[in-house]
């Protein structure tokens, strides 16, 4: 039967989950490998997607089980490596000079953060594989701070592994229901965007009223002292 017809019963073959279907459904396996290593390197591809429709063509008999969670884990691995490559070539010195020339920012809010990553990154690579969003963004700073490879290759591995099988499991058991997945996972996605501008939002507001204090305080001397300078000859001449 085709997986086309068995995956969106009461949708039109097309858009993400129809292009997901026809690469499983031509290539099995290493279909849904390549899917999820191009959704690593374009995060608007939504794993939420791609990976329980994986897990309903396993449910169907199209692919093994074991098969979609060795070629969607692999993908992941892929596109995370290529990240994490992107991230070396660019390396330390383009990030500082980028950097400072980003407006509100300070060198060492940088140095910072890579003080934290070089503290934390074993827990932020891991860890990160398993959020939406920065599942894909994490592989650059770990290329650009140079974690080792191996460390790299293993976490991503782990981290990859879970978060594909909980979503590929979930697509097996749910059946023709699959795309349920998606709905409860797009909200984590839109919860974990929301955070993360409000962070953003704050960190700016934060700098700007820093700066402002900074301005305010270098004004308010130098016109003090300008007062002190003009009070003393006044002083002197009334002597």
């Amino acid at each position: 039967m085709d997986l086309m017809t068995l995956a969106l019963p009461q949708e039109p073959a097309g858009g993400i989950a129809g292009w997901a279907a026809d690469l499983v459904d031509t290539m099995g396996g290493p279909g849904a490998g390549l899917a999820i290593a191009l959704e690593n390197l374009f995060p608007p591809l939504p794993s939420e997607v791609i990976l329980p429709l994986t897990g309903f063509a396993a449910g169907q008999g199209v692919i093994s089980l074991a098969s979609a969670l060795f070629w969607t884990t692999l993908g992941s691995v892929v596109g995370a490596a290529a990240l994490y490559w992107i991230g070396v070539l660019f390396g330390r010195e383009r990030m500082h000079a980028l950097w400072a020339r980003l407006p509100l920012v300070k060198t060492s809010d940088l140095e910072r953060t890579e003080a934290w990553f070089a503290k934390h990154g074993t827990k932020a690579v891991l860890l990160g594989r398993m959020v939406p969003i920065f599942r894909s963004l994490i592989s650059v700073p770990a290329g650009v701070e140079r974690m080792r490879l191996p460390v790299f290759l293993a976490l991503t591995t782990l981290g990859s592994l879970v978060w594909n099988t909980v979503l590929v499991m979930a697509g097996y058991w749910l059946g023709d229901q699959w795309d349920a997945v998606e709905t409860y996972v797009g909200l984590l996605s839109k919860a974990v965007l929301v955070l993360v501008l409000l962070a953003v939002a704050v960190y700016v507001v934060v700098r700007v009223r820093s700066r402002d204090r900074t301005g305010s305080g270098s004004s308010g001397s130098g016109s003090s002292g300008s007062g002190s300078s003009g009070s003393g000859p006044r002083h002197r001449r009334a002597d």
